[in-house]
Order: structure tokens, then sequence, then C-alpha cells
């Protein structure tokens, strides 16, 4: 690829289940025009040649965040205080991971998308941290609000690619999620964790560039400089 020329980054949408259509925060296509890729936002494909395609076309795909992903794929069963699943998208997701993993295109995921990779690399998920979760300190993981503000303190492993890219032990961050990682899937690594022990950023063996948070970083990148950096890191592994 020509190194001045944009890469192409599809963007996986949200799906709104009243108004039967597709969305997306302006933030993540904004974010990634700002760190200088071209975001396209993806419909919700079922066919296989389609995700195939797609998984060829493009330079790299944000996995954004969204409904819970259905248990079954880890194998349990969807419990009472799990919200809203969306089968279509989380079988376009799977299928789809699995494609652009095959063909070493980068990826980022977003709180949802950080779920949906440790379960489809084998992980499992607690489907109501508040529920299922012994927490001595009272960290705030679901603001209602002001979602540019951060709320609560992470931890970054020194010998991550997230600490290369940001260069600091510690970050603040916002917090919109009520499921985290339970069992951490072999394939990733744990890049960043909140005090209460929580993995808040992983990072996927074996590529060229695999990681995926747990907070959202399309309402910080534009006040937060660690945050842009990070999406530039994964444009410019896009890029390349």
């Amino acid at each position: 690829m020509n190194s001045e020329k944009k890469p192409l980054i599809g963007i996986l949408p949200l799906y709104d289940s009243i108004k039967k259509s597709i969305w997306m925060y302006p933030g993540y296509p904004e974010g990634i025009t700002e760190a200088g890729g071209i975001p396209v936002i993806l419909s919700i494909l079922n066919r296989n040649e389609d995700i195939e395609a797609i998984a060829e076309r493009l330079d790299g795909f944000v996995f954004s965040g969204g409904q819970d992903v259905d248990p079954q794929y880890y194998g349990e069963a969807l419990l009472k205080y799990s919200n809203e699943i969306y089968p279509p998208r989380d079988q376009l997701e799977l299928r789809l991971l699995r494609a652009v993993m095959d063909q070493n295109k980068p990826i980022f995921g977003v709180c949802r998308g950080l779920q949906l990779i440790n379960v489809a690399l084998g992980g499992t998920l607690y489907q109501d941290i508040n529920k299922q979760v012994k927490r001595e300190l009272p960290i705030q993981h679901f603001q209602q609000n002001n979602y540019e503000f951060p709320v609560h303190e992470v931890s970054i492993a020194t010998n991550s690619r997230l600490y290369e890219i940001i260069g600091t032990e510690t970050i603040r961050v916002n917090s919109m999620h009520h499921q985290a990682i339970a069992r951490l899937a072999p394939q990733l690594i744990a890049a960043a964790a909140s005090a209460d022990g929580l993995v808040e950023a992983v990072e996927i063996r074996g590529l060229s560039f695999g990681l995926a948070v747990q907070w959202h970083p399309e309402f910080l990148w534009q006040q937060d400089d660690s945050t842009l950096k990070i999406l530039q890191a994964f444009v410019a592994a896009c890029r390349d």
C-alpha cells in the first residue's frame, strides 16, 4: 500500500432493535478520521462470501460497543440480568473476526468488542459484574451520562503494546459496561486492569495489531491525548 494512501477502516455498527436500524456514535468515525483513516460503517452482513470480501478489501476493523454477546457462545444460559442480545450481529462479528484474523488485518475492539473477541477465542464473561463478582472497591463501571469524563483509573502492563503506545502506567477512563471478562481466552494477553481486578484491555497474540479496551475511546479522544494515541497507532497499523 502507498504510505500516503489513507486506510479504509470498517466499523461494526450498533443496532437499534426498536427502530430496526443500524447506527453509530459520531465519535467512532470522527476519531478514525482524525487519526488519519477513512471510516466505513458496515451493514449486518450474513453471506460468507460477503464477509470474506469485506475482510479482504478493508485495511482494519473496529469492533464497537453495543448489545450483550449471546452467552450460548461461551457455554452458558441467558440469565435474567443479561441485557438485550442481537443474534445477527453476534453471527456476523464472530465470522468476520475469524476472517480478519486469518488475514492478519489490524483489529481494535471497544467494550462489547473486547468481550466479543474474548468469547470468540474461547473465553467467558460475567453476565453481570454487580451480581456475579464480589468487589471490595466501589468502582463505577457504568456511568449514566457525561461519557466524555473519566470515572476510574486503570493500570497498564508495562510489557504491553498498549504501554508502548501511551507511555504511562495508569490512565483514567470512562466506563459503561455491566459485563466483563471472567475467564481470559488463551490467545489473549491482559494489558490493563481496574483496581477491583477486572480486565480493562487485551491484546491478541500473533497479530500485527490486535487491541481491545473495555472503556469508550469514542467519547474521549477529543480531550485525551492517550486515547488519540491509541487511535493513531491503530490507523498507522492499518496503513502499514
